[in-house]
């Protein structure tokens, strides 16, 4: 669920890890810095609401605070103290409708703050298992989650297609290399293809190596979705980008369109789709050349 820290001792009741402060300060400034100020106050009323007990120490991840607790009745949990925005206002909507079913367990939340109490999960996640068993245990995970209908109300694929496809001609004016330019309109151009359908199911959005846990109930579970409403093939990404290997990624990508049972040219476009997403972030952040891997990966789908 996160990582074991000493971090700040703020009040007597939460330590708040300095690299949460500092990531909260650089992606979110005075929001994050706000956030942090509010996290003592924060854990302390929902420590008390909710009757929970703490059994550790912190943990945290890119976005949040988590602390080890108990439930009254026993039930051994984690509290999830996170800033509240479009991305994780979505994640107890993902949670609910799985309902346990290859994630976490959604056991209370607050819609005011975006607090969480969670099923608690062993300290081990997939960074540690050989590549190929965490990508088949991966997209195993991935055929089960996007076997289920997205909830009415999340973000649609079809509207992030339509602003990406919208940046690029703009955006690829800041790249120094005609080559990059051209394949930044490829990614574009297989998007384009697909995006008059792009999907209802619910997807994942961010399912990485760490974002799964090893539990109690099941050998394996799903944490951290940002959710979206779309196309399972726009999920493959994560899995190809992390613990990146240029000589893996066409086999990483044929198990995983197997396993989810993926047409192999749809998902190709939406995963090329992933490429120009986060080039075009990459670019925003004042890039003037794409990062190497991202490129490689488009490479390799685009000249199969």
């Amino acid at each position: 669920m996160g990582r074991f820290t000493h971090g700040l001792t703020i009040g007597s009741v939460i330590d708040i890890p300095v690299e949460l402060v500092e990531t909260q300060s650089k992606f979110l400034g005075e929001a994050g810095r706000a956030f942090i100020a509010a996290l003592p106050g924060r854990a302390a009323d929902f420590l008390e609401r909710w009757e929970l007990r703490r059994t550790g120490p912190s943990m945290y991840g890119m976005c949040a605070l988590v602390l080890p607790v108990e439930c009254p009745d026993g039930t051994a949990a984690v509290l999830k103290l996170q800033h509240l925005d479009d991305e994780s206002a979505g994640e107890p909507v993902a949670l609910r409708a799985w309902d346990g079913d290859g994630a976490v367990r959604l056991l209370r939340y607050d819609g005011t703050t975006g607090t969480l109490l969670l099923e608690r999960l062993r300290a081990r996640d997939l960074t540690g298992t050989p590549t190929r068993e965490a990508v088949r245990i991966l997209a195993e995970l991935l055929a089960r989650l996007t076997s289920a209908a997205a909830p009415t109300g999340l973000r649609g694929l079809g509207d992030v297609a339509a602003r990406m496809l919208d940046d690029v001609p703009v955006l690829e004016k800041s790249l120094v290399d005609e080559g990059e330019r051209r394949l930044l309109r490829d990614c574009a151009a297989a998007v384009r293809e697909v995006a008059g359908e792009p999907g209802d199911r619910l997807l994942h959005w961010d399912l990485h190596y760490e974002n799964v846990m090893a539990a109690d109930r099941e050998p394996w579970l799903a944490i951290d979705p940002t959710p979206l409403a779309g196309d399972p093939g726009f999920e493959l990404m994560p899995a190809l980008i992390n613990r990146f290997d240029a000589a893996e990624t066409l086999w990483r990508f044929d198990l995983m369109t197997e396993t989810l049972g993926l047409d192999r040219e749809r998902a190709r476009a939406w995963t090329l789709g992933r490429v120009l997403q986060n080039s075009l972030w990459h670019i925003k952040d004042g890039e003037w050349e794409l990062d190497p891997d991202q490129v490689s990966i488009a490479r390799s789908l685009l000249t199969r």
